[in-house]
């Protein structure tokens, strides 16, 4: 495929998220993002069979574009320390300079959009949405359980609930931050998250308890409320 062609596709999609975010799948039409694009429905029609066809690659689109970005969250994260709950505080940080940067603010949560209006999709693009956000819970499953195997928490708790809890707050915070118009919402809410893990391990014994306890007085003292 040409670079011109390549180019046309992703104007495409770029002009549906921006559209499909702050209105909705069923309050956008093929026109407006069209519109949007400044292309003809000859070049949408090349690419997409329909606005089902464009609603599932957006969606795919978006998840592997979250997924990548996590990834890189992750591996900073894990490149900066070996122990398990440090790479997730810093993971957590990452992701809420990431979330409330107000140069480029998330307008909301493109699953939360494709949840709400599931009737109007195909039983496969709800299906890929559920199984992404299971895929997310498992991966924190994984992150949590490295933690519980290596410290004792003060209340009993699962890595799984712990990683539902997670996703629970950043989808309920994006959905939040668009109703508010608060670019920070969901940030301050991973931050409470944080908060919480810090007292749940608040138990924890060692070096390693002493080097968190410092860190978490650094981060205290330079958070931005």
């Amino acid at each position: 495929m040409s670079k011109t062609g390549d180019n046309a596709r992703e104007r495409i999609l770029e002009a549906a998220k921006s559209l499909v975010m702050t209105q909705g799948f069923a309050g956008t039409s093929i026109d407006d993002i069209l519109n949007r694009a400044g292309l003809t429905k000859g070049a949408f029609f090349h690419y997409f069979k329909g606005k089902g066809d464009l609603a599932r690659v957006l969606v795919q689109r978006h998840a592997r574009e979250d997924l990548a970005l996590f990834e890189e969250f992750a591996a900073r994260a894990e490149a900066k320390s070996a122990d398990p709950l440090e790479q997730i505080f810093r993971f957590l940080e990452a992701f809420e300079a990431y979330i409330s940067d107000s140069a480029d603010p998330s307008p909301g949560c493109m699953y939360a959009v494709y949840t709400y209006e599931s009737m109007q999709f195909e039983p496969s693009i709800r299906d890929f949405v559920a199984d992404t956000l299971r895929q997310w819970t498992s991966i924190y499953v994984r992150k949590f359980q490295e933690v519980l195997d290596r410290y004792k928490p003060v209340l009993p708790v699962t890595a799984r609930q712990l990683a539902e809890m997670i996703v629970s707050v950043i989808e309920g915070g994006l959905v939040l931050q668009r109703a508010y118009g608060d670019v920070r919402l969901t940030s301050r809410q991973s931050q409470q998250f944080r908060n919480y893990l810090e007292l749940l391990f608040a138990g924890r014994e060692g070096k390693t308890n002493q080097k968190v306890q410092r860190q978490t007085v650094k981060r205290r003292s330079t958070a931005k409320v």
